[in-house]
């Protein structure tokens, strides 16, 4: 089975560190997401570089081995934020990253960015839930506070890490946006989850099973990832992870096109290199459709 990991991050600079293809290889995965390093504002994570230089880093890591696609960091409050967008697109950005660690997701200075990334055809994963980041940030994190992306036209967007610990909040907020397209025909937004832990050990199993069994159209909208540092892939994390989620997924009897799906598939639907898929939108209650729902509503009326 392929496994391609969304989610690895670039923390030190320079050239790509020859052990990265072959220790993912080592852990069954063949190729993934490599992101680049952060912007100034995460300046305490990795050391600050320019814009410029931080793409071409990563499409370097890109280029290091088959079926890996780079990101681009983006702080969509910088002032040339825009002009980074089609720096980043020209320099082979398949997607961007993107921490709100300071403002609100919906915040209108980030609103246009946002949009500058659609209109490329681009992809955002965002950071969701808690941030260990030392400060007091996590408030900006929480799942309900993407709503206001439904106005990006055309956007794709995943929350990483199922939102831990908000991932019941992270099932609703999908729902609202599967519901959405029912209500406004206009809409065209897709998000996805990004099931990189996240979630300790112990949550693991919660999780994955709300995310099967909530009956939500999510199948072929979850994304795999580890969350690993690219400069040392971590083999024995990854090989765990991938026993431990392969194992909940065969407890719930999933069948295995789905988890083929979660595994690699989801991911290039996500990057635009997969087929498009028709989705079921839910609705409040649960009930069967938006017909059932719209005629349940003017009954008791």
């Amino acid at each position: 089975m392929r496994i391609l990991d969304g989610h690895i991050h670039i923390i030190e600079g320079g050239v790509p560190h020859p052990e990265m293809v072959n220790r993912m290889q080592q852990a069954g995965v063949s190729g993934g997401v490599v992101i680049s390093r952060p912007p100034a504002a995460f300046s305490a994570v990795a050391s600050p570089a320019p814009a410029a230089a931080r793409m071409e880093e990563a499409a370097a890591w890109a280029f290091s081995g088959p079926e890996l696609y780079p990101f681009f960091w983006i702080d969509p409050l910088e002032a040339d934020a825009p002009e980074q967008v089609e720096m980043a697109v020209a320099g082979g950005a398949a997607g961007f990253k993107i921490i709100c660690n300071s403002y609100e997701p919906g915040d209108a200075r980030a609103m246009p960015v946002y949009r500058a990334i659609a209109r490329q055809d681009r992809p955002i994963l965002f950071h969701s839930g808690i941030l260990w980041d030392g400060r007091a940030s996590s408030r900006y994190c929480r799942p309900v506070l993407f709503e206001e992306l439904l106005e990006v036209e055309g956007l794709k967007f995943a929350l990483a890490h199922v939102s831990w610990p908000w991932y019941d909040e992270c099932i609703a907020v999908y729902g609202k946006f599967l519901n959405a397209v029912t209500r406004r025909s206009e809409l065209n937004v897709e998000m996805f989850i990004d099931i990189t832990p996240g979630t300790p050990r112990s949550y693991r199993q919660d999780m994955i099973t709300k995310l099967l069994t909530v009956g939500y159209d999510i199948e072929r909208n979850l994304i795999f990832g580890t969350d690993c540092i690219a400069n040392n892939y971590d083999v024995k994390w990854t090989t765990e992870w991938i026993e431990r989620d392969t194992g909940l997924l065969s407890g719930l009897e999933v069948e295995q096109q789905v988890v083929e799906d979660i595994y690699a598939n989801n991911l290039l639907r996500f990057l635009g290199k997969g087929t498009s898929t028709d989705r079921r939108s839910p609705c409040p209650g649960e009930r069967g459709s938006a017909t059932d729902y719209a005629e349940g509503f003017l009954e008791k009326r």
